[in-house]
């Protein structure tokens, strides 16, 4: 698989990205951009979650949805989320209705509101490696490394739920806290 591919724009983008509008949006606007603050990797956390057995494009069309139905993923509103909101939520086709994830959505949420401001910005940015060479392919990009295994470890001992140390690396790659855009791509810093 080629690791490059050029846009119907002309640009040269990492190749996931393919075709698709939304995904060329996302690529150029959101992937690999330093995202701060416990609401926004909160955000990210749980729709990375939701993600795990999934293609990510199914995640971000259904994210205004889920945005919606899950208070703009403020951790206070969501931990606040009782039984009937777990029901609510399994009967919206506009998201994953996977029990697990739903449930593990809200205690997490519950965790995060716990913590202190910016706590949880902190801790896992914490886990961000120190800059590296900037992959050559997609063979060159791993799907875990040392910080997110370290990552999803420390986030499993406080309590969290699918934050295994794969969708962690997702996480840290879409967060920016790695850049993994690769070499050629016009994102590329």
């Amino acid at each position: 698989m080629t690791s490059l591919a050029t846009g119907s724009d002309g640009r040269v983008r990492c190749a996931w990205v393919g075709a698709d509008a939304e995904y060329e949006r996302y690529h150029d606007e959101e992937w690999g951009r330093p995202l701060h603050g416990d609401r926004a990797l909160f955000e990210k956390m749980s729709l990375e979650g939701f993600q795990a057995g999934l293609s990510w494009i199914t995640i971000l069309r259904k994210r205004p949805r889920f945005r919606e139905v899950f208070a703009g993923f403020d951790p206070d509103a969501v931990a606040a989320f009782g039984e009937d909101d777990v029901e609510r939520l399994m009967q919206d086709a506009g998201i994953i209705r996977n029990r697990a994830k739903v449930t593990a959505t809200i205690g997490n949420a519950a965790l995060v509101s716990a913590m202190g401001e910016d706590e949880l910005d902190e801790l896992m940015w914490s886990f961000a490696p120190a800059a590296g060479l900037r992959p050559r392919s997609f063979a060159d990009v791993p799907a875990v490394t040392a910080e997110s295994t370290a990552m999803s470890k420390e986030l499993r001992r406080r309590g969290f739920r699918f934050v295994g140390a794969t969708t962690m690396y997702a996480l840290m790659q879409s967060a920016g806290m790695v850049d993994d855009h690769v070499e050629g791509c016009w994102r590329a810093s």
